[in-house]
């Protein structure tokens, strides 16, 4: 009964998703009157993935527990739902630290235990972790940019646009937004209608550069190094049968000769 419980992935992902339900519920003021109803219901949840984990480490044991990197991730998040559950034992009336209710948000990320039921997420995750360390360089060069020109566009701008360039923190920030074309003519308009003359069109050329090396240029080359290193492993198939099929030629090769 307890495998059929806590122990079958059918019946955790779907605790999962009834929870996901119940939360989203929650969101709405229209909730208010159940509310009562909805919170038992949530902390019935919390209790059912803590005795799934109890249960899971009584019957594997620690070690093969946590030679599972899943496992690790379903151990955090379980802890991080733990106090909106003590909070909820203890009770509101009881206990006036309001700070407590805060700890129920951490609640939502129950739900990131989804994640491990997707299709092939385990390949997904590798192949992720594969282009980030691939992308890492021209990431680190990407900011380095960002961060220089942030810190050029606050000394030249501070006095004309100080909601985007007041201190280097903020420009970096707005920076930021216009390498990903967000932003790219707000602020720039900003900048004019506080400058005049060679310094409007200083400024808009100005921009203009910045979005194409940082914007165009600089993201779609992270976007291309990532994609590509993603993508590396559908080529392994298509390489193993050419180095098959090349092993064969080289046999019929050898047998004519012979």
């Amino acid at each position: 009964m307890l495998k059929a419980l806590f122990l079958r992935e059918r019946t955790v992902l779907l605790v999962i998703i009834l929870n996901a339900v119940v939360i989203f519920i929650q969101g709405f003021p229209e909730s208010d009157p159940y509310s009562l109803t909805l919170e038992l219901f949530d902390n019935i949840f919390t209790l059912y993935f803590l005795f799934e984990m109890i249960t899971k480490l009584s019957v594997w044991g620690a070690r093969s527990y946590f030679d599972s990197n899943w496992n690790k991730f379903d151990f955090v998040l379980v802890l991080l739902a733990m106090p909106a559950l003590g909070a909820w034992i203890i009770g509101k009336e009881v206990v006036a630290l309001d700070f407590l209710l805060i700890f129920r948000i951490m609640r939502v990320f129950k739900f990131f235990r989804f994640i491990r039921f997707v299709p092939k997420i385990d390949h997904i995750i590798s192949g992720v972790g594969r282009a980030s360390r691939a992308s890492l360089v021209i990431i680190f060069a990407f900011l380095i940019f960002n961060f220089v020109v942030s810190l050029v566009s606050c000394f030249l701008f501070r006095h004309h646009a100080p909601e985007y360039f007041h201190d280097p923190l903020i420009s970096f920030y707005s920076i930021f937004k216009i390498f990903t074309v967000e932003g790219w003519f707000e602020i720039p308009d900003a900048i004019a209608e506080n400058a005049s003359g060679g310094m409007i069109f200083f400024t808009r050329f100005y921009f203009i550069v910045v979005l194409f090396f940082g914007g165009i240029f600089g993201l779609s080359l992270v976007n291309s190094i990532f994609v590509d290193t993603m993508i590396s492993d559908n080529n392994v198939p298509l390489e193993e049968k050419i180095v098959e099929l090349e092993k064969k030629i080289d046999r019929l090769l050898e047998q004519r000769k012979d």
